[in-house]
């Protein structure tokens, strides 16, 4: 929501300092995101002044430069060399004295600093409209009109106004608050708490208008319920022109683009009241009726971007006797919307179902400003007096005349909420002791209705523009707002019960496994769990979940599988030359069932790609598949899975299993996957299925023993078997022997050549052999060697090298 500092000011009684409007805003939740100046050029001719020429003659050592002296006010006179060819004596021209900074359409901003130039001094410049942004002119200096005073400045000549924008962070709830006169309302309110005031907005509603009272030309018809109330005025003899300079400065001083005086009049009184407007040119009314309804199957619309839209049946329309006119409430009409022609229009204002508005706009994709507040509720009290001044500033600007009296359809007319609110709960909810006659100004100042008063109670009615406002405890957050949440008290002392939760072992493991990764180097990263369904293959897509009014066509579908939007991630990266990356995601996937229904697992997702860190002793080496097996491997063991696990290797991929249930998978991502995200270099990534992962962690027991006091025996063997035979089958077979003082064995060679065969290849083992009860012998070391040479020979048929 952006607020405009000099457009809210038309609301409030007082002037508040822009910094305290700031830290206002904050403190009663509506969180300024930014606050920066606007002005209506650059740097706002700040430090400029009118001056008047006395003295102009040639410079003595250049044939186009002139000397001159200026008068720049209080009988202060400059000496300026200039060499433009038409200043003259007399002349009152834009001065930059020195320490000035101009600002040129185009270049760099330019500081005034004394010069010499061709052997003469110059105290400032007489300056052209484009070397300080007021047009594009150089052809000479800029002359001002000969009233003009010496010594004023250039900002005050040329009415230059600045402003100061504030971004704000809306929370959802808070519609009262998407216009200036919401936010002055709470402004006001804060005031009045906090400064003992009794200040009232400046409402510009209700104010000079006038109609016949004559039945309107145009007739409404309402057959819809999710329009409770429908307001129009028809307006005859109107112009179609450009707005007034206010008014366009207004909309472009919160980013609005002006349109013409009648459209950009229903968009200001969009921002300045939260209540959306639609003018409709009256020759496009067939039969001078206006129908709000629902759409017709089959039926179409082309709105004004030029597109036509397939409606659908749940869409809200308003229409005339043969067609429908606009999508109520989200965008309108191609046909029926004032052009530059237009001489006659009708103006809408009413309120529409925030359900009905909100379903229509995600499907079809039209996230309007209009949409947006309708769809968070409007204020239904306010329709007619909205439009009344709207079709005042319509009147005043465009021209033209009210014809006939205002319409009014209000079927149902609606009752305010009424709340209790007991003071003791107020107590108790916020932990401040409020007076009452604090809690009833507060209330009152943001439109609350006191209905009753007891000792321990009051009662009130909950104004239209409050709609989030059902319950007591939202009073409270109302009182609390005002008073401001940054004086919420904090209590020197908090009796709190600590848990004793035995189920968290998941969550242990989880913080754990984040702790491993990121000491070994890994960042975390955190992904849209919605993403793009380009990313995927047709496989993949086939039990994937689709969005039904997904936000964009690039987030139409629940991710199948974490290692794309992972990819996103590095090619992010990539694109800004942050090439070396190693990063994990804890997260789900999504996919749904034949017969109906979805699941959701948990994965554990690792990405690497570039190069690891070097340092003295390490070289660059790369983040490769072999690497993160070793991660993954280690994360395993660090979780305490080490006993049971399996690995297979095919189609270009690693898979591991503990009991016959899948751990993890490992492999390079594919060029052509690489591909659709433009990454250029080799990524590796490992996926592991963390519910898999937790099941085997909790299936196996942690035995603690005490640190063996007898030595380690190593032995090495090296042994020639065939090129298929892998190093898993090879400790496979070490396995089925159960050495019971065998610790531990690795794998640290592996060598190729011709006098091994063809065939064949060379393994290197390390074996370590631990007795805990006593030292190993020489001979015994040397006969669980020979069982282990025996196993191989007879099972591997492995020969034994010398």
């Amino acid at each position: 929501m952006t607020i405009s500092y000099k457009w809210l000011h038309e609301y409030l009684p007082e002037t508040v300092d822009p910094e305290r409007l700031s830290q206002i805003l904050t403190s009663i939740g509506l969180e300024v995101e930014s606050m920066e100046k606007r002005e209506d050029i650059p740097g706002g001719l700040e430090g400029l002044i009118v001056g008047e020429v006395l003295q102009c003659a040639p410079h003595p050592n250049a044939d186009k430069l002139k000397i001159t002296t200026v008068n720049v006010g209080s009988n202060e006179t400059l000496s300026i060399v200039c060499g433009a060819s038409n200043v003259m004596v007399g002349q009152k021209v834009i001065v930059a004295p020195i320490g000035a900074t101009i600002y040129p359409v185009s270049g760099e901003p330019l500081k005034m600093k004394k010069a010499k130039i061709r052997g003469e001094e110059s105290n400032g410049m007489i300056c052209a409209e484009d070397e300080i942004g007021l047009g594009t002119n150089h052809d000479g200096i800029m002359v001002l009109d000969s009233k003009a005073s010496s010594g004023t400045p250039a900002k005050t000549y040329f009415q230059i106004s600045s402003d100061w924008i504030y971004e704000i962070g809306l929370t959802p709830n808070r519609m009262d608050a998407m216009s200036h006169l919401g936010v002055a309302r709470d402004v006001v309110a804060y005031l009045n708490y906090h400064d003992k005031k009794n200040l009232s907005v400046i409402t510009p509603l209700g104010k000079s208008f006038s109609a016949e009272k004559k039945p309107a030309p145009v007739v409404v018809e309402i057959i819809h319920a999710a329009c409770k109330r429908y307001a129009g005025v028809t307006i005859e003899g109107i112009t179609v022109n450009e707005s007034p300079d206010w008014l366009k400065k207004r909309l472009q001083s919160i980013g609005q683009k002006p349109i013409n005086n009648v459209v950009d009049i229903t968009n200001f009184i969009l921002h300045e009241t939260g209540q959306p407007l639609h003018a409709f040119d009256v020759s496009a009314i067939s039969g001078n009726k206006i129908i709000v309804r629902s759409a017709n199957q089959g039926e179409h619309l082309i709105t004004l971007d030029g597109k036509k839209r397939g409606l659908h049946q749940e869409d809200l329309l308003i229409s005339n006797e043969k067609e429908s006119m606009c999508i109520a409430g989200v965008f309108g009409g191609e046909e029926s919307g004032v052009k530059n022609s237009t001489t006659s229009l009708f103006l809408e204002s009413a309120w529409f179902d925030p359900r009905t508005i909100r379903k229509t706009s995600f499907r079809h994709q039209l996230r309007t400003d209009a949409a947006a507040r309708f769809e968070k509720g409007v204020d239904i009290s306010n329709t007619v007096n909205v439009l009344k001044r709207a079709a005042a500033l319509i009147v005043e600007i465009a021209g033209g005349k009210v014809k006939g009296d205002v319409i009014d359809v209000y079927p149902q007319p609606q009752t305010k909420n009424e709340l209790g609110l007991r003071f003791h709960f107020l107590k108790r909810l916020s932990g401040k002791n409020y007076h009452p006659d604090a809690v009833k100004k507060i209330l009152s100042s943001l439109g609350f209705e006191l209905i009753k008063e007891t000792l321990d109670e009051i009662r009130i009615a909950v104004p239209f523009s409050k709609p989030d406002v059902h319950h007591p405890a939202d009073l409270v957050e109302e009182i609390m707002r005002i008073d401001g949440l940054d004086n919420v008290e904090i209590p020197s002392h908090i009796t709190i019960t600590p848990s004793s939760d035995d189920e968290n072992t998941a969550s242990e493991l989880k913080q754990k496994a984040a702790a491993f990764l990121t000491g070994n180097g890994f960042l975390e990263i955190l992904t849209n769990s919605i993403t793009n369904n380009q990313w995927y293959t047709e496989e993949q897509l086939k039990n994937s979940v689709k969005l039904l009014n997904n936000l964009s066509a690039d987030h139409n579908i629940l991710r199948p599988s974490m290692i794309e939007s992972g990819l996103e991630c590095i090619a992010f990266n990539h694109h800004r030359k942050n090439t070396d990356l190693l990063f994990f995601e804890f997260g789900k996937t999504y996919t749904s069932k034949e017969k109906g229904g979805y699941n959701e697992e948990h994965h554990l997702t690792l990405l690497a790609s570039g190069n690891l860190p070097a340092n003295w002793r390490i070289k660059n080496r790369d983040a490769d598949f072999y690497y993160l097996k070793g991660i993954c491997i280690n994360l395993l063991t660090r979780l305490g899975i080490s006993k049971g696990i399996s690995t297979e290797y095919g189609n270009g991929k690693l898979s591991c299993s503990f009991r016959n249930k899948p751990l993890f998978t490992l492999y390079n991502i594919s060029a052509e996957l690489l591909k659709k995200f433009d990454i250029r270099q080799p990524v590796t990534a490992a996926d592991f299925y963390w519910d898999e992962v937790l099941t085997a962690a909790s299936d196996t027991s942690k035995r603690f023993e005490e640190i063996v006091r007898f030595p380690v025996v190593e032995r090495d063997l090296s042994v020639v078997i065939n090129k298929k035979i892998t190093y898993q089958q090879v400790e496979n077979v070490i396995d089925e022997l159960r050495i019971r003082k065998l610790l531990s064995v690795s794998l640290f060679d592996v060598f190729e050549h011709e006098r091994f065969g063809a065939d064949n290849k060379s393994m290197s083992l390390h074996f370590e052999f631990q007795d805990k009860e006593k030292t190993l012998t020489d001979t015994e070391t040397d006969q669980m060697m020979q069982q282990l040479m025996n196993k191989l020979q007879e099972t591997l048929l492995a020969e034994i090298r010398k």
